[in-house]
């Protein structure tokens, strides 16, 4: 018998700058790149009220914004119940960069602006104990490059979350929510020619900040560890399909 094509709900929660859309693509063009052998069903939030069904999606991919979780504009609130609803329907589910910090407020959390400003470029990640031992992050290294452009983070994960990743500036690169749910503050769709755009966009508030523009501008390299973790994702998530008939 086929095997049905997963139904994969991708929640777009903001759009990308002009200039990078036209030559990269919007945030949900980046996601499909990372999966040319699936279609993607786009709901965009910020402008589509009338949420999909739950029992209509086999897993849930959510976008970054460049809007702020802390500011709870009405289309990002009206989000948290449907996301509390995927998580108790056990709806495998991945959330990056904003959709890492709306899940974790929206179970129980706290997401506001990082005390030590931005963080901008290519970074390391390392996975914690919890992190190599887990069915998703434990397909990737002990330590890996990733891309990351966010104000915002998660100060306070929720009660019942496991912290999976972490690097210098943020303790919290990634959990696990849930049997099947996880976020990550880093970009796995992002690409380096996407990541030194926005680099540019971002270079005069931090050179402001006192950071160095040009060694961020280096620092920017292939990030293939972690743009795999979407692949995976999709691939764990067939696999747990196949092994419940």
């Amino acid at each position: 018998m086929t095997r049905r094509s997963p139904r994969l709900l991708l929640i777009k929660t903001g759009d990308s700058f002009p200039d990078i859309v036209a030559e990269h693509g919007d945030f949900e063009a980046l996601f499909q790149a990372r999966l040319p052998d699936y279609e993607l069903t786009i709901w965009d939030a910020q402008r589509d009220t009338s949420a999909p069904e739950h029992a209509e999606v086999d897993a849930v991919l959510i976008t970054g914004s460049h809007a702020m979780v802390s500011d709870a504009e009405p289309w990002s609130e009206a989000l948290k119940p449907w996301l509390r609803e995927a998580v108790v329907r056990d709806l495998p589910t991945l959330g990056v960069c904003y959709g890492h910090q709306l899940l974790a407020e929206a179970l129980g959390g706290k997401s506001g602006y990082h005390p030590q400003g931005r963080e901008a470029g290519t970074f390391e990640v390392a996975l914690t104990e919890a992190g190599q031992a887990d069915d998703l992050f434990g397909t990737l290294p002990g330590r890996f490059p990733a891309h990351l452009t966010h104000a915002q983070s998660v100060l306070t994960p929720p009660a019942s979350s496991v912290v999976l990743a972490s690097n210098a500036h943020d303790p919290y690169q990634a959990l696990r929510l849930g049997p099947n749910q996880w976020s990550v503050q880093f970009h796995p769709e992002f690409t380096a020619p996407v990541m030194r755009a926005y680099l540019e966009h971002q270079s005069k508030g931090l050179g402001e900040a006192g950071q160095n523009v040009e060694a961020l501008r280096e620092g920017i390299r292939a990030t293939s560890e972690a743009n795999a973790l979407i692949e995976h994702f999709i691939a764990l998530l067939r696999t747990s399909s196949a092994d419940s008939r």
